[in-house]
C-alpha cells in the first residue's frame, strides 16, 4: 500500500510540475519543451515500478522497468545483432527501395495522366491488404533472410509514399503554373523549380509515415520466418519462453530505433522546409 501511495504522490508532483512549466514565463523555450515530456516519462516509469511491485504483479504479466533495464544491459550483444538484422538490413533497405521506387513512380504518374487513373486505385487496394496475410507469402518467395523482410517493407511504404508525393506535386496553383509557362519552362524545369519544392511538405509526410510502417513490417515479417536473430524473432521466442523481460527489451530497442528514425526525418524536414507556414512563428 505504501508503494501505491508513493506512486500517486509522484504522479501528483509530476503533474503539478508540468502544469507550472507549461504555464510559466519560459513555456515556449526549447528547454521547457524538452523538460515536459522528460518529466512525464520519468513519472510514468516510477509509477510503473512502484505499482507493479506494490500490487505484486507477476513478471510474466508485466515486468517492472528495473527488470527490463537489467535484461537490456545483460543482453546488449544479442540485441545489437537483432537490431542489425531487423532495422539496418530489413527495415532500412526496404525503406530506401520503397520510397525511391514510389518517388520515381510519382513522377511518371504526374507526367502521364492515364497512370494516375489506372495505378492509384490499385495502390489503394494494395495498401488495404493485411500485412499478416502478405508477409508469409513474401517470406516464402524471398526466403528467411533479411531480403523477405525488406520486400514486406517495400510493399508497406510504397503506396503511402506514392500517394503523398502525387498529392504534393499537384499542390501548386494555376497562377504559379501559368507563370512558369510564360517563362517557356519545360516540364522538367517546372518540376525542379516549382513543383518539387512545393511538394516537399507532402513528401516528408510520406517519409515520416513510412518510418513507422517500415519497422512494423520488418518485425511482423520475422514472426513468419527468420534466422536465429532479429527483433521479431526475439519477441516471438521470448514470449514462448515466458521471458517477458527480454520481450520488453526488444520492444524498447524497436521504440528507440523508431523514435530516432522519425526524429531524423523531422529534423531534415525542418531544415529543408523552413519556408513553409507550419515552421514559421
Amino acid at each position: 500500500m505504501t508503494q501505491v501511495l508513493s506512486a500517486l504522490l509522484i504522479w501528483a508532483a509530476g503533474f503539478a510540475l508540468n502544469v507550472k512549466l507549461a504555464n510559466g514565463p519560459a513555456h515556449d523555450t526549447a528547454a521547457t519543451r524538452t523538460a515536459i515530456p522528460v518529466i512525464f516519462g520519468i513519472t510514468i516509469l516510477l509509477m510503473w515500478e512502484l505499482l507493479v511491485r506494490g500490487l505484486g504483479v507477476p513478471t510474466v504479466i508485466l515486468p517492472p522497468p528495473s527488470l527490463i533495464a537489467e535484461t537490456f544491459a545483460a543482453n546488449l550483444g544479442t540485441l545489437w545483432q537483432d537490431f542489425t538484422q531487423t532495422i539496418l538490413k530489413g527495415a532500412l533497405s526496404g525503406y530506401l527501395i520503397g520510397i525511391l521506387a514510389a518517388f520515381g513512380t510519382a513522377l511518371l504518374v504526374d507526367r502521364y495522366d492515364f497512370l494516375k487513373r489506372g495505378l492509384l486505385p490499385i495502390g489503394n487496394f494494395m495498401a488495404a491488404l493485411p500485412i499478416v496475410g502478405t508477409a508469409p507469402i513474401l517470406v516464402m518467395w524471398f526466403g528467411f533472410g533479411w531480403q523477405s523482410k525488406a520486400a514486406v517493407v517495400v510493399l508497406m511504404v510504397y503506396f503511402p509514399m506514392l500517394v503523398n508525393t502525387v498529392a504534393g506535386l499537384q499542390d501548386t496553383t494555376a497562377m504559379q503554373r501559368d507563370l512558369m509557362h510564360t517563362y517557356a519552362a519545360t516540364w522538367w524545369q517546372s518540376m525542379v523549380k516549382l513543383r518539387l519544392p512545393a511538394a516537399l511538405p507532402f513528401i516528408f509526410n510520406g517519409l515520416k509515415i513510412s518510418t513507422t510502417l517500415a519497422l512494423i513490417g520488418a518485425i511482423v515479417a520475422e514472426f513468419f520466418g527468420s534466422p536465429t536473430q532479429g527483433l521479431g524473432f526475439r519477441i516471438s521466442t521470448s514470449i514462448g519462453a515466458l521471458d517477458l523481460g527480454m520481450v520488453w527489451a526488444a520492444i524498447l530497442v524497436s521504440a528507440l530505433a523508431g523514435t530516432a528514425f522519425y526524429g531524423l526525418m523531422t529534423a531534415l524536414e525542418r531544415r529543408m522546409t523552413f519556408w513553409h507556414a507550419s515552421h514559421r512563428k
